[in-house]
């Protein structure tokens, strides 16, 4: 199990101007001991789609603690932050595993297998893997007017309308932000998040 804990990642804070200087460096080198406590977790050699899967569940569960959803998006104050995965239950498995005994700003944390054609209320966070085109359009079709962060690994997906896209650079995964889908779902994003993000697109895809 991945168990990633620094005391900045306790404290998304709410959306302001990035940080300068030392303070940049500072989130920079968060997110890459981030990537680095994933690669030394385990010391068994790992064929790389399954280190791939233990850096993307690490990302998601902290995705979480970084989003501010909307008054209502709770059913009760106990109500735990529900992660829901399609077309990726490989990914699943890997992230129950991660947030087994952990918890996001106090809420306990669940994941949740998603098929096409179930309803995605209740979701707070929604990973889409591989899947079908008319399906991956059926979700997010059925994502707008809900206050969901959408996240993706496809170029194509992002382009659809996914809020958050995983990316390939210099060998890592890193992840692109699309505000405009952001903002539509009513939403935020904490600004130490956009800091990390290797892309940040004003705009949307």
């Amino acid at each position: 199990m991945v168990i990633l804990n620094w005391t900045w990642w306790r404290h998304p804070g709410p959306l302001r101007r990035p940080a300068r200087g030392a303070g940049r460096r500072s989130l920079r080198l968060g997110w890459l001991l981030l990537l680095l406590g994933v690669l030394c977790a385990d010391a068994r050699a790992q064929v790389p789609g399954e280190l791939e899967r233990q850096v993307k569940a690490a990302y998601l569960y902290k995705f979480a603690g970084f989003v501010e959803w909307p008054d209502g998006s709770f059913a009760r104050p106990e109500s735990p932050l529900v992660i829901g995965v399609a077309g990726a239950d490989a990914l699943a498995e890997q992230l129950e595993q991660s947030v087994a005994g952990h918890s996001v700003n106090g809420r306990a944390v669940q994941v949740k297998k998603v098929r096409r054609g179930e309803t995605l209320a209740g979701l707070h966070v929604l990973y889409l893997g591989a899947l079908e085109k008319p399906a991956l359009q059926e979700m997010l079709a059925a994502s707008r007017g809900l206050a969901l962060l959408t996240v993706s690994d496809s170029d194509e997906v992002y382009a659809m309308g996914s809020m958050i896209n995983f990316v390939m650079a210099e060998d890592k995964v890193r992840f692109d932000v699309a505000l405009k889908p952001v903002a539509q779902a009513h939403i935020r994003i904490s600004a130490r998040m956009l800091l990390a993000a290797y892309r940040v697109q004003t705009g949307g895809a």
